[in-house]
């Protein structure tokens, strides 16, 4: 057989092929391989050496950014730390959570997501089902005294507050930036959604599910499962 030339032959009755390749093969090839395995792992330390500590630092920004807003809900605060005691009372009342970066709780009626590592919570939210209007209303008072006025209201069904770096966005702010066609930078909201007409006396023996949720779309991006 030519030294320099592979031959594939078939074998066995289902006709599968074997690959019968000549020495020099070896010689040359593993050579590649090993060059080729040692740029990889140089790749891959390079990553965890100086990719990793930027995406962390980032996160750990995001983190303080939106702690400082102060963003609460019964007694759970948006990127802080879970208290020992809610920790305990956590590893009680643990429920399935979507990410596998993350684990969830239920204290009575609020559902709180936080990361597995640090303990920080990551999301908030409360879900209603077939409530009518004074409920609703109810809910929605509940959060305009926790978060005062709301950068937005839609539709008599959509309630909206958003947080940038500084602060609360105004109403103001939102519609300007709007009309400039320019997005604000926001790191954390409060969003509700009614299925019913909030304030209209016409909805007011309606009923339908409501929900509001407390988040960072910033900082879940870190979380989410690939």
């Amino acid at each position: 057989m030519n030294s320099k030339v592979g031959i594939l032959i078939p074998s066995g009755r289902k006709g599968r092929w074997r690959s019968f390749l000549p020495d020099v093969f070896w010689g040359v090839t593993m050579k590649k391989l090993l060059a080729f395995w040692f740029a990889l792992t140089f790749g891959v330390l390079l990553f965890w050496v100086c990719i990793l500590p930027v995406q962390g630092g980032e996160l750990e920004d995001l983190f303080a950014e939106v702690q400082a807003l102060n963003i609460e809900r019964q007694g759970y605060v948006l990127c802080c730390e879970l208290t020992s005691a809610q920790q305990a009372f956590a590893r009680d009342h643990l429920e399935k959570a979507n990410a596998s970066k993350v684990y969830k709780l239920r204290d009575k009626s609020l559902n709180i997501v936080a990361d597995r590592t640090t303990h920080r919570v990551l999301v908030m939210y409360e879900q209603f089902e077939q409530v009518d209007q004074a409920r609703v209303q109810t809910l929605v008072g509940d959060l305009f005294l926790s978060y005062e006025d709301p950068t937005l209201s839609a539709h008599d069904k959509v309630v909206y507050w958003a947080w940038g770096k500084k602060g609360k966005f105004t109403a103001d702010q939102f519609n300007l930036a709007r009309e400039k066609k320019k997005s604000l930078a926001i790191v954390a909201t409060v969003k509700l959604n009614s299925e019913i007409k909030i304030m209209d006396k016409a909805f007011a023996h309606d009923k339908g599910d409501v929900y509001y949720i407390i988040s960072s779309d910033p900082l879940l991006a870190f979380f989410t499962d690939p």
